[in-house]
């Protein structure tokens, strides 16, 4: 079944990047030529668009439609700049955000955000590299939680926390590594708790930026919870704290 994200023809992927779409994939078929296809490339390098030259095959197999050497693959959610989170957060209400430091499954992504929108999260950041791309299934695990809690896509985690730090938050690495408890700090004030990647968890260089790193007590035998349920734990950790205010 085609992907309703899917659009193809030269005509209907130029109108959809002057509409401002937001364009995840581009591809284009390897050696197509003529005027109306340089026009269409120009459009892309004025908007600053990269694509990936393949096969027709690839293009075939992406649409039955008549693609005429062009396939895009359009964003399942609008993104948002970070400054748009932050205009967004209610005065009467304390920041509260997610941020992604190497999640890529898709489930884990989407269980995250659910819970995420569940506490009273303001917004999801989340890198361009190396993460679970925002797409049908995720918005499924979401339970439509993507589709109404922002979310930003930045180039680097690191400049995003040094940012935020700025505007007087407080970066808190969720980490089974540190003797200190979740339960030991203070969430009255503005959060970002970073959620590491299933394997590896977080970065050692996203690591060092944060303010506070926090482990979740285990009694069993099992050494880690799964990144999704741990986010729910650090998260309601946090209304607990504020609810009260």
């Amino acid at each position: 079944m085609e992907s309703k994200n899917i659009i193809f023809g030269i005509r209907p992927t130029a109108e959809a990047i002057e509409a401002g779409k937001q364009i995840e994939k581009l591809y284009i078929r390897k050696g197509a030529e003529g005027q109306l296809m340089q026009e269409f490339k120009d459009l892309c390098v004025r908007h600053r668009l990269r694509w990936q030259e393949v096969p027709v095959e690839k293009l075939n197999r992406l649409t039955r439609g008549n693609h005429q050497g062009v396939v895009a693959q359009i964003a399942a959610i609008e993104y948002v700049e970070m400054t748009d989170i932050l205009e967004r957060v209610p005065e009467d209400e304390t920041p509260l955000i997610v941020i992604f430091d190497g999640v890529t499954d898709v489930r884990n992504f989407g269980a995250i955000a659910r819970s995420a929108e569940c506490a009273g999260a303001h917004g999801l950041i989340t890198p361009l590299k190396n993460s679970a791309p925002v797409n049908a299934e995720a918005i499924r695990s979401s339970a439509g939680a993507l589709t109404t809690i922002p979310v930003c896509r930045v180039g680097s985690i690191r400049n995003t926390i040094k940012q935020l730090q700025t505007e007087g938050f407080q970066i808190v690495a969720a980490t089974e590594k540190s003797r200190k408890l979740l339960y030991d700090a203070d969430f009255r004030k503005p959060t970002a708790i970073v959620m590491g990647a299933e394997d590896t968890g977080i970065s050692k260089e996203v690591l060092k930026l944060c303010n506070e790193q926090l482990a979740i007590p285990l009694i069993g035998h099992i050494e880690s919870l799964n990144v999704s349920a741990a986010a729910a734990v650090m998260l309601f950790e946090v209304v607990r704290q504020r609810i009260g205010e």
